[in-house]
């Protein structure tokens, strides 16, 4: 009887092992209850796992410009989205809605991001 516990405890430790971890790490450091948008220009579209972050160069209140790196998805959800790394280039100016962190940060979880054109990229379903 005890040979049949530890091996299934073995059983279940490789099982455990082998298991792709479903670990992600929080995103409590963006007020999700807030919105922001944000008038600027793309500095970089960084098209990277396992999140794409969009740096853009806005202008605050005081006239200054400042860089906000803003959190997107993943290479492979984007993708399905129809945004391609060549969807966002440096120099383009854009209107980025987005859940602000909030520590008050230039940073952000982007929701949308609408182009001069008008057409807009949907980085989460809800925007």
């Amino acid at each position: 009887m005890l040979k049949s516990w530890k091996l299934q405890l073995i059983a279940a430790g490789v099982l455990l092992a082998t298991t792709p971890s479903l670990a992600h790490h929080s995103a409590a450091m963006f007020d999700r209850t807030s919105e922001v948008v944000l008038a600027g220009t793309v500095k970089e579209f960084q098209y990277t796992a396992p999140h794409s972050w969009v740096q853009v160069i806005v202008e605050n209140e005081n006239g200054e410009m400042v860089e906000w790196s803003i959190e997107g998805a993943a290479p492979n959800v984007l993708l399905r989205r129809g945004i391609k790394p060549t969807s966002l280039n440096p120099g383009e100016a854009v209107s980025v809605r987005a859940h602000p962190m909030v520590d008050g940060q230039p940073g952000a979880l982007i929701i949308n991001v609408t182009k001069l054109d008008g057409s807009v990229l949907r980085f989460t379903g809800g925007g």
